[in-house]
């Protein structure tokens, strides 16, 4: 009897062991586009979102990013094939991308940043950036002693007109005199990697008479703030916070929370949560917001900063409404 009683037990122990070590552990993802994981702006918190996952929960994640527009799909089926769990896709132009391979891959959870993408298994993320671009068209208003102010962005499509045209409605609702004078960089991808490109285009403006400028352009945004700061001029930085960048001349940014939007994601895949669904992240959500630290404290005034966090309060509670570019391809305002 005692005999039989350690073999059921020791046959017991195996097959908990067997399962355990057959498990599969849980295996996220993240893609980049073209500009990297170091564009220190929308690639970057990306990744910032990332690392954070892997820190507290100890679980590695697997990444890559495209060297050209041809290779979405077929990264995203080589993670697919590794029995990646889920995977991210920085950046709307993914969107097409994400529903082909999500159909061959019905098990694998697909989420995509910046756009809404179909599919039974495909979760989409979206921002309301009109209202942070808002804010820092505030700021933009507040802090010009020209009255004219610059918005330069990258790819020329309704996302990045948004920002465009809630940067504007901020800008005239601090100062219906403001003048803002816009550029858009390109009408392909590499507009977000184009820094040359991006200094050109904020010296023309200076020339103009701008001494703020907002640069929604991702990486080519770079070469807007380095151009404000050899021109003794003020930039707004996007995306990622980017005051600390040239401080004392990076009036503020436009703070896109990816960082909260793929360590969320990671985190929901894991613990069961994630939902095929449309995720919209405002000022109330906490996904979009403007940026003030050590590094533009003196840049703002307390009236400034009194004057956009009443307007930050309206906004969330519904008091204030900002037009989404977006909704019919045109903005109330230029």
């Amino acid at each position: 009897m005692t005999i039989q009683l350690k073999r059921a037990s020791l046959a017991l122990a195996l097959s908990v062991l067997a399962g355990t070590s057959f498990a599969k552990d849980f295996s996220p993802a993240v893609i980049y586009d073209q500009a990297g994981k170091f564009d220190k702006s929308f690639n970057e918190a990306a990744f910032n979102g990332a690392e954070r996952f892997k820190k507290e929960f100890k679980i590695s994640y697997r990444e890559g990013t495209i060297a050209s527009e041809a290779q979405k799909e077929q990264l995203l089926r080589n993670l697919a094939r590794k029995n990646a769990d889920l995977i991210v896709s920085v950046g709307f132009s993914f969107t097409q991308a994400v529903e082909t391979v999500a159909k061959e891959f019905p098990k694998v959870k697909f989420t995509i940043i910046d756009s809404v993408a179909k599919g039974p298994n495909v979760q989409s993320i979206v921002f309301k950036e009109q209202e942070g671009s808002f804010l820092v068209g505030m700021a933009a208003a507040l802090a010009s002693k020209s009255g004219k102010v610059g918005y330069i962005g990258g790819m020329d499509v309704p996302l990045i007109r948004a920002f465009g045209c809630g940067y504007v409605q901020g800008a005239k609702y601090a100062n219906k005199k403001t003048e803002v004078i816009q550029n858009m960089t390109g009408t392909t991808p590499q507009a977000f990697n184009d820094p040359a490109r991006g200094t050109e285009l904020a010296k023309s403006q200076f020339d103009r008479g701008v001494d703020v400028v907002f640069a929604a352009a991702g990486g080519t945004g770079l070469g807007v703030l380095q151009a404000a700061k050899t021109a003794g001029k003020l930039s707004i930085g996007v995306d990622s916070n980017q005051n600390h960048l040239y401080p004392g001349f990076v009036l503020t940014s436009m703070v896109k929370r990816v960082d909260n939007a793929v360590y969320d994601t990671f985190k929901s895949a894991k613990d069961g949560s994630w939902k095929p669904e449309v995720k919209v992240m405002g000022l109330k959500e906490g996904g979009v917001d403007w940026a003030l630290d050590a590094n533009n404290r003196k840049l703002i005034s307390a009236d400034m900063e009194k004057k956009i966090g009443a307007a930050k309060k309206d906004i969330i509670s519904g008091k204030l409404s900002v037009v989404d570019y977006r909704t019919n391809n045109s903005c109330p305002v230029k």
